[in-house]
């Protein structure tokens, strides 16, 4: 069970990154009956440390030594970070968290820091799609997957820029105390629980939001009718449109056809079916409009890469049983 959590800090940290674990994990919400973690946060080099473009200098009340405890050891985004090198006390307290079991959970260009100790090598991951091709350069027995928020190669988790390390904090919240635990952080911090994807074992990047000049009002209607049939022609003759008019609006709008977003909102609904409802996957293919399990199934595997089942196992924690 998670309880210790460390963040380890260079100079010139990114205010956001680092502020996303104080937010997650530094903060008792036990008035809410969510769980308390021993949360600190230690300097890796001497200090006083400062804060990107903040003018912010401060002194952590830990050293490295904090990290040896910890079961999530978290690195945030540092600025010039592929340009540094790092201390190799950092880099040894790193490898040896991952050796024994704990996470190492880095956001945005902090991969370089998993990647300068060597964690990334022949594991997939992630950073901030500005800075994925620089880190395949510089560590090139990393699989980098610039097309994903974040990547859980356990032990190691990257996540990409900013505010997808919100979704990789959840993500171990969720796997750690189950759904109902990071959605009512998730809550706490006014965000989605999950972004496109929920819990796979990566996520895919969100469909491009709509600009909602002239088929938004088209695609509420879809996402209030995912169970019913749906059809271009539906759609175009809500948008008083012809169908090759509507479709190639939608594409323009959305960056996707009708059938793939319709497709991936029914996928979403199913797995949000899956976390907070005792349905069955027959009812919940029903409810979220595949039809069938077999479909809803078929689709989940493709989509996802594994089945509603296992899904729901995983990421309902012990409700699950």
């Amino acid at each position: 069970m998670l309880t210790n959590v460390a963040v380890a800090l260079l100079d010139e940290v990114a205010p956001f990154e680092f502020g996303i674990f104080c937010e997650v994990f530094g903060i008792d919400r036990s008035d809410h009956g969510l769980p308390v973690y021993d949360y600190a946060v230690c300097a890796a080099e001497d200090g006083p440390l400062t804060m990107a473009g903040t003018g912010f200098a401060f002194a952590p009340a830990h050293g490295l030594e904090r990290l040896e405890s910890a079961d999530l050891i978290c690195v945030p985004a540092f600025r010039n970070a592929s340009e540094r090198t790092y201390p190799e006390p950092l880099m040894a307290a790193l490898r040896r968290g991952a050796e024994r079991g704990a996470r190492v959970l880095s956001v945005c260009s902090g991969a370089y820091v998993l990647g300068a100790a060597g964690l990334l090598d022949g594991r997939r991951c992630t950073t901030h799609w500005m800075h994925a091709p620089a880190l395949a350069r510089r560590f090139p027995r990393a699989l980098v997957d610039p097309d994903v928020l974040y990547v859980d190669e356990g032990p190691v988790i990257t996540s990409a820029g900013t505010a997808s390390g919100i979704d990789a904090c959840l993500h171990v919240v969720r796997q750690e105390h189950g759904a109902e635990v990071a959605n009512a952080i998730a809550r706490r911090m006014v965000v989605p629980p999950h972004r496109d994807g929920g819990q796979a074992q990566y996520i895919q990047r969100p469909l491009p939001r709509t600009s909602c000049d002239t088929v938004g009002e088209v695609i509420g209607w879809m996402g209030r009718h995912l169970a019913e049939e749906i059809t271009v022609e539906q759609l175009a003759e809500r948008a008083h449109m012809s169908p090759r008019t509507f479709a190639r609006r939608f594409l323009q709008e959305t960056g996707t056809t009708p059938y793939q977003w319709v497709l991936r909102q029914r996928v979403l609904l199913a797995q949000e079916l899956l976390e907070s409802t005792d349905e069955t996957v027959d009812a919940i293919a029903g409810r979220s409009g595949f039809g069938n399990a077999a479909a809803l199934r078929h689709h989940f595997l493709r989509t996802l890469g594994t089945t509603p089942n296992s899904f729901r196992r995983t990421f309902r924690g012990p409700q699950a049983a």
